[in-house]
């Protein structure tokens, strides 16, 4: 709880030190938020023009995450051992680290796979989409119906040209990622911001009790 809501939770009004004091420390918090928006945005520009390096980098990145995870996994399941689904648990942690050592020591081979399983969603889901477009017909028929369509055309595609697109199909996906996941993070903090300014400023309590009139403090007196 910060200085304002202490203030109103003791039934007065909060001073304008303390206000300003939240509306900083708020905007600090929004252009942290711009700033990582930033930097994501140049991390998926960076990753557009280099997508071989992306795609190699978030191989690495997912063999990693596999293995610690697998390791995480197998601790938990020895700490409950004693559990009915302790070798399902065990099991499961052998094939991330299994998949993990894979995927470090033969990222092309994993970049393939992974390639191939994004094409076969994209196909699956762009069919499903259209079935259910065409056997639902609701109001969103047609958006619904170019969406699958779009899936089914992008598996295909990807399908198409597979192994030799297995270097840049995974790293372009991640940079788009990237790229949109920073633009919305810059559009939120600055909207934050400038919601921030125009709900008062920090000077806002100030300006509202020195620009009472007499007659004003005298009738909220009585």
């Amino acid at each position: 709880m910060g200085a304002e809501d202490r203030a109103r939770a003791d039934g007065a009004e909060p001073k304008p030190q303390a206000r300003s004091k939240e509306h900083r420390k708020l905007g600090r918090s929004y252009a942290l938020l711009v700033l990582l928006g930033v930097i994501l945005v140049l991390a998926g520009l960076v990753g557009l023009v280099y997508t071989g390096f992306a795609t190699l980098t978030t191989m690495f990145l997912f063999g990693w995450l596999l293995l610690i995870g697998g390791v995480v996994g197998l601790v938990h399941a020895i700490q409950s051992r004693r559990t009915n689904y302790f070798w399902l648990a065990v099991i499961v942690a052998a094939v991330n680290i299994a998949a993990g050592f894979v995927v470090l020591r033969r990222p092309e081979a994993g970049a393939e796979a992974l390639t191939m399983f994004a094409a076969l969603l994209f196909l699956t889901g762009g069919v499903f989409r259209l079935a259910g477009s065409v056997v639902v017909r609701g109001p969103h028929f047609g958006l619904a119906l170019v969406q699958g369509a779009f899936g089914v055309l992008l598996g295909i595609l990807i399908l198409a040209e597979w192994p030799g697109n297995s270097l840049y199909v995974i790293g372009t996906f991640v940079s788009l990622a990237l790229l949109f996941d920073g633009l919305s993070l810059i559009a939120l903090g600055t909207g934050a911001r400038r919601i921030l300014g125009t709900a008062g400023g920090p000077d806002a309590g100030a300006r509202d009790t020195t620009s009472e009139t007499p007659e004003d403090q005298e009738r909220s007196n009585n």
